[in-house]
């Protein structure tokens, strides 16, 4: 009769374990991408059957840090929506609240491309991309943003340029809080440039978001 009632602190145990993992996976992975299990779980304070316990492997792992960032990442498209804002502005928000997400994120991303495949990547990052594409598409309309490409191909190249940024930042080639990248994605979109930086400056002081993993998940 008593059984019952003692599986909830090992739930809750495993849970914590599997949280653990996770944070260590995700930190290690972006050090050295060719971290085994092994030094995972020895990074996490845990026995290699721990990490098997809850990861079939390397693939699994990775398949649930996708799950996460894809969480994370719908999560963030919601609290940066604002659809009635002007589309300047509603970019920088965008580019804002996302920066610090795509740093915890971006080796993990450069990972499933090869682990997972484009596929799995593509649909983690779906809802962001239809949100720049559908705030470029309102500012072109608008003629705030450049026409000269269409929406979908100026938002791809507008991640790439974001994340180039992003990775001159981990390699200390540079340092920006996102505001700079805010400000540099805005000019690459078509913003002057005086304009973009008064948009970023006033937005970064109203924003202070922090999106943090489910670790239910």
């Amino acid at each position: 009769m008593t059984k019952p009632a003692a599986r909830e602190p090992q739930r809750s145990n495993s849970r914590s374990n599997r949280a653990r993992i996770l944070a260590v996976a995700r930190r290690e992975l972006a050090v050295n991408p060719e971290t085994t299990l092994e030094e995972i779980a020895r990074a996490a304070g845990v026995v290699r059957r721990t990490v098997y316990g809850h990861f079939a492997g390397r693939t699994a792992l990775l398949d649930a840090l996708a799950d996460e960032a894809a969480g994370v990442l719908r999560t963030a498209v919601d609290v940066a929506t604002a659809p009635h804002e002007d589309p300047e502005r509603a970019f920088a928000r965008f580019v804002l609240t996302m920066w610090p997400i795509g740093d915890r994120y971006r080796m993990l991303l450069a990972l499933a491309r090869r682990d997972l495949g484009m596929e799995r990547v593509t649909g983690v990052l779906a809802p962001a991309r239809r949100e720049v594409t559908g705030i470029l598409d309102r500012g072109r309309a608008a003629g705030t943003f450049h026409a000269h490409v269409p929406p979908a191909v100026l938002s791809a190249a507008l991640e790439a340029l974001t994340l180039s940024l992003l990775e001159s930042v981990n390699r200390q080639a540079w340092k920006d809080n996102g505001e700079a990248t805010a400000v540099t994605t805005l000019i690459a979109a078509g913003v002057p440039a005086e304009r973009a930086e008064t948009v970023v400056r006033e937005l970064a002081e109203s924003i202070d978001v922090v999106i943090e993993p489910d670790d239910t998940l």
